[in-house]
């Protein structure tokens, strides 16, 4: 078994495996994991996935994932740490920013197995930059961290790009389902931020729907109210910025529309049932994460 040694605020893992062992999660904000070789069966929840070379997955900090293999692989694991996105992490991007493109990625990416990917010339990128990766980490110098950071947000931003065109959202998407309810789910996470652009009126007239079809419409296929979606999304946000960023209550009230802290404790508490205060003293999800195995 080959360790590539971690640096923090990433860390790089390149294994041979014959045999799948538990890895731990303790301070992973997610994982992108590269099949270089081998073939098998990814697992998350009890939903299987088959595996080969070049396969591309994104791990969520959950503890029920696994891969069953069945031809010995070599996985590169990268992980994005919290410290990856803090604000004093250095000056190579811009953290906020990308803390908030990385949120979207985990907050909307539905913790069903599968290659995350789905165009073959973002899985060569993939792949060139993850080399790239592993070449600066074989041959560590000063400069590196710099570089395989630039190197990871290229990365982010190919996954951005992947999770905005699928369906990857808390309702599956079946033979009978409207496309209308993919763009609407995807118009909704995409400004979560904007209430005013969220009014079932405003929606409404964006997907050329009257107010009482879109909100009938939108209950029947996700099971849940509009307005309960979109509080239920903005706290799942706040979720991963209160474990995953050093946010004050305030900006975290501010940057996600509520009217001030009392609001964001209050809601907070009744929509997850734990105050920010004992949840932040778990340190688990609680709405973000899915039923474990």
């Amino acid at each position: 078994m080959q360790v590539l040694e971690a640096y923090r605020p990433f860390e790089i893992q390149e294994i041979d495996l014959a045999t799948w062992r538990q890895r731990p999660v303790k301070n992973n904000f997610f994982e992108l994991v590269l099949i270089k070789t081998g073939s098998g069966t990814q697992c998350i929840n009890y939903n299987d996935y088959p595996y080969e070379a070049g396969s591309l997955f994104l791990l969520p900090p959950l503890q029920c994932h696994s891969f069953q293999i069945d031809q010995p692989t070599r996985f590169v694991f990268l992980k994005f740490t919290s410290d990856f996105f803090r604000a004093d992490a250095g000056p190579t991007v811009n953290q906020s920013e990308w803390f908030r493109e990385a949120a979207y990625i985990l907050s909307n990416y539905n913790q069903l197995p599968g290659d995350i990917i789905h165009s073959d010339l973002d899985r060569q990128h993939c792949r060139t930059l993850i080399e790239l990766i592993l070449a600066e980490q074989r041959n560590y110098g000063p400069g590196s961290i710099p570089l395989i950071k630039s190197l990871m947000t290229s990365i982010l931003e190919i996954l951005l790009r992947n999770i905005k065109r699928g369906a990857f959202y808390e309702v599956k998407v079946g033979a009978d389902q409207d496309e209308r309810l993919t763009r609407l789910l995807s118009y909704i996470n995409e400004h979560i931020g904007e209430p005013q652009l969220l009014r079932v009126e405003r929606l409404a007239k964006t997907f050329l729907l009257s107010p009482t079809y879109l909100s009938e419409f939108f209950r029947k296929k996700v099971q849940m109210s509009l307005r309960e979606y979109i509080i239920k999304a903005r706290l799942k946000l706040v979720e991963i910025r209160l474990l995953h960023s050093n946010y004050t209550l305030t900006e975290i009230a501010d940057e996600l529309s509520f009217t001030d802290v009392s609001h964001l404790s209050k809601t907070f508490k009744k929509y997850v049932g734990l105050s920010i205060r004992d949840f932040k003293k778990r340190g688990e999800y609680c709405l973000l994460k899915r039923s474990t195995c």
